[in-house]
């Protein structure tokens, strides 16, 4: 019987047969669809004929097609679907992929057929997308050590295998620590706590086989506990162990994973010929020197530092107030912000939560794209890897454009955070693909029968990654490695960010923030003060940010710590971070880094996205309308089909005119003198 993975899918628009793949198949079909990847590459290396565009580029763009559809399936499971024999195959296929790359990279007779076109590219008449792809190429073939020999190649063979073993192990430990820790509720337990975190918390308990209302270490759980709890000694033990997480000791303990980690990053940018790994990761992205990191993130630190100190000082005299000694803590931050914000905006999350329909939002999101750029969603019914699950089709004037998939809720088998990934990049050549997109989500889950709420910051997390999925969805280049949201680093955040934005659009919120049970629609003085609001904590949210990429530039700018958890002391002393605010990812839970190198040395990219997305959307302001058609057109054009086309730079500054400054950015938050 033929292999599901491996056979020809019949199933609508190329999605993959859920239905029909067991965990038994990933193996044996991803060990045929290594050797078969392989054979190709080998095929176009040793080619007689001369090399050219299309016998070895665009034949590398075409191989390893079955390769493509084993892992998009498995590695989609893998992260949102996670079980024991999921997470063995993770440790096997890690390593196993590092070596083929590796492969791939030092395959001499390849090289020098890259290298070839390389060296006669001006001759060669090529298109501006294949001169394109070809830089990067050539690039991604300098970078990844092909023209390493002897010792040095073997070596970086070993360092990029044993860097996919320890990123997978940093994933498997987060993950086992956060599904392994939960905290039962008694009935007095639940005073003070607002309908829809009691109804999360005993849906929750109800996933776990508990009889009662249970808090997990799912964002969507803990952080409204922190919020709102009155039991501060509840509170302490909850925010003990949100920033415990991979720091318990035992064999889920992060901390001498990222240490070996950064000491091989370290060795690996070395062997290539960099000081520092900062300075070989950040060389390919827009901001190009950690010290143009590092000024972006001092020029916000100081006003946001600030401003966080200043709301302190007020929530220490609350603190005071009830009747508490001692210093404000971390495990009491959220819980008086709550109240501060209350107090000054007349605003209650518990009243605003009903507003923020899940479905509602979703149907927000796809109604601004609709406006935007044309595009129609439309509901399948198809199986998918959960049931928790629900895909769209996309299409645009009648015809097909890609399939959506919305993955929302949080379970023990989901790792924590958002995501959107792609099953199938866009591509026209050489094999034509619309895209296959998935926004992964991790919001609390409501009794059966209830609709599922979000908290404000839940509906930005749901429009993030919408701006990531339009990104993909809206590609339109010729290879898929140049597709979607393959641009650089501190480019890729610009149209998720950018996107949130159409959340506060006055209109939106007037059409699609409802009541769950009346159908009402949100009073206008309710909606005044949430977009008055939108800047409150900023200081807080900006600190525990800063702090985080601050810390990920210099364990990357500089010799790799002996012991990451000391200098990241001292990084937090030196800044002056205030003691009520940790980091957001503190080193040992700090997976953007550590669970491979997409973020690493690259963190800050957020905020450097954020610099153009303030900018961006000021496009439209500055028009009289957040739906301008031209604005809107441009914008699809330069950016969001574009893709990694054209260097990112360049790219921006066809659809704004020049770069902007800080200052956008500033504005935004809240925090311009």
């Amino acid at each position: 019987m033929t292999n599901p993975l491996l056979a020809n899918w019949t199933t609508p628009f190329g999605l993959a047969p859920f239905d029909d793949i067991a965990d038994g198949d990933f193996e044996p079909a991803f060990d045929a669809a290594l050797a078969q990847h392989m054979a190709e590459i080998d095929t176009i290396a040793s080619a007689a004929e001369a090399p050219s565009f299309a016998n070895t580029i665009e034949a590398m763009e075409g191989a390893g097609q079955a390769m493509d559809k084993v892992l998009s399936v498995f590695f989609a499971v893998a992260g949102a679907d996670s079980n024991d024999k999921r997470q063995e195959l993770q440790r096997t296929f890690s390593p196993k992929l590092a070596d083929h790359s590796s492969r791939i990279h030092q395959n001499r007779a390849l090289f020098d057929r890259v290298r070839a076109l390389w060296n006669a590219r001006d001759s060669l008449g090529l298109s501006d997308q294949e001169a394109r792809v070809l830089k990067l190429t050539h690039r991604g073939f300098l970078r990844a050590g092909a023209a390493l020999e002897g010792d040095a190649a073997l070596r970086m063979t070993e360092v990029k295998s044993r860097l996919a073993v320890l990123g997978t192990q940093f994933t498997q430990n987060l993950l086992a620590d956060e599904a392994g820790w939960s905290m039962a509720l008694e009935d007095g337990d639940l005073e003070g706590l607002p309908d829809f975190l009691v109804a999360a918390a005993r849906s929750a308990g109800k996933d776990m086989g508990q009889d009662g209302p249970v808090i997990t270490l799912s964002r969507s759980l803990v952080v409204p506990f922190l919020q709102f709890s009155p039991r501060r000694d509840l509170r302490k033990t909850a925010w003990h162990a949100w920033t415990a997480r991979g720091a318990n000791g035992g064999e889920t303990d992060n901390r001498m994973i990222a240490k070996e980690i950064l000491a091989l990053r370290e060795e690996r940018a070395k062997l290539l010929g960099y000081d520092t790994f900062a300075a070989f990761k950040l060389e390919t992205e827009m901001a190009g020197s950690p010290d143009k990191v590092r000024d972006l993130l001092m020029q916000v630190w100081e006003p946001a530092r600030a401003s966080a100190m200043a709301d302190a000082r007020d929530m220490q005299e609350m603190l005071q107030a009830d009747g508490v000694d001692g210093p404000l803590k971390g495990w009491d931050w959220r819980y008086y912000s709550e109240k501060r914000r209350k107090a000054l905006h007349d605003l209650d999350e518990a009243e605003l939560k009903p507003y923020l329909q899940l479905d509602k939002m979703i149907e927000a999101s796809f109604a601004c794209a609709t406006r935007l750029f044309g595009l129609a969603f439309t509901p399948l019914e198809l199986p998918l890897y959960h049931a928790d699950c629900r895909v769209w089709e996309v299409t645009r004037d009648g015809q097909h454009v890609a399939l959506f998939i919305g993955d929302y809720f949080a379970r023990p088998s989901k790792r924590s955070g958002a995501w959107c990934s792609a099953m199938q990049m866009q591509a026209k050549r050489p094999v034509r693909k619309t895209p296959i997109v998935i926004n992964v989500c991790n919001f609390a889950k409501p009794e059966a029968g209830a609709p599922a709420l979000l908290s404000y910051d839940d509906a930005r997390t749901l429009f993030h990654e919408f701006g990531h999925a339009l990104h993909q969805i809206l590609s339109d280049v010729d290879f898929g490695s140049i597709a979607g949201t393959s641009v650089a680093r501190d480019f890729v955040e610009l149209p998720s960010q950018l996107y949130e934005h159409w959340l506060e659009v006055p209109e939106v919120l007037e059409e699609f923030a409802t009541h769950a049970e009346t159908g009402a629609a949100m009073p206008r003085a309710m909606l005044n003060k949430v977009l008055a609001a939108a800047t409150f904590d900023m200081g807080f949210q900006t600190v525990e940010f800063v702090a985080s990429a601050v810390v990920d530039l210099d364990f990357h700018d500089g010799p790799a710590p002996a012991d990451p958890m000391a200098r990241q002391a001292e990084v937090l002393a030196g800044l002056g971070m205030p003691e009520a605010i940790p980091m957001r990812h503190g080193t040992p839970h700090f997976a953007h880094v550590f669970a491979g190198d997409g973020y690493s040395s690259g963190y800050y990219s957020y905020m450097w996205s954020e610099v153009m997305d303030a900018d961006a959307f000021e496009a439209f302001t500055e028009t009289g309308s957040a739906f301008d058609p031209d604005t809107a057109r441009r914008l699809e054009r330069f950016i969001l089909s574009a893709g990694g086309s054209e260097e990112a730079e360049d790219l921006y500054k066809k659809f704004r005119g020049r770069m902007p400054g800080v200052g956008a950015l500033l504005k935004g938050r809240g925090l311009a003198a």
